[in-house]
């Protein structure tokens, strides 16, 4: 992921403060399901150490691996927007520490405090971007004749 999408680089640091004052500490062992993709989306993630796998369900096959994420990247834009509800699913592929977020919470947040709420949709915004170009370039890579056509 681009620096510009990991929380470090993404806000400035009184906001990440603010965003941090309402973290709390949990962890998954490797093959954790943190979420399913369609399933309502109430609280994200900012990983600490381990790795989770994001992935795409894909008619007829197996979950599609579209990325990897570790340290300081987050985990879960869908709660940013209604409905609400996880476009991909995620998976720990090796023991995971993270800070966890309640979405609600975070969402009021960004309502009373308008400049903290423009620096987290930027944020957000620019992750969910990413991992629509990295979700195309993956199944282009894994289902197209020719592949994504990057060498």
């Amino acid at each position: 992921m681009t620096s510009t999408t990991t929380l470090t680089a993404a806000l400035p640091a009184e906001h990440r403060a603010q965003l941090m004052s309402l973290a709390r500490n949990v962890s998954f062992g490797t093959g954790a399901r943190l979420f399913e993709e369609g399933q309502h989306a109430e609280r994200f993630w900012i990983v600490k150490t381990g790795t989770v796998a994001l992935d795409l369900r894909v008619p007829g096959r197996r979950a599609a691996v579209i990325e990897n994420l570790s340290h300081g990247e987050l985990v879960g834009w869908s709660w940013h927007f209604p409905p609400y509800l996880w476009h991909l699913g995620a998976e720990a592929t090796s023991p995971v520490r993270a800070h966890e977020f309640d979405a609600a919470t975070v969402r009021m947040l960004c309502e009373r405090d308008a400049e903290f709420g423009r620096a987290v949709a930027r944020w957000v915004s620019q992750v969910a971007a990413h991992r629509l170009h990295a979700a195309r370039i993956r199944l282009l890579d894994l289902y197209a004749p020719y592949g994504s056509g990057r060498r």
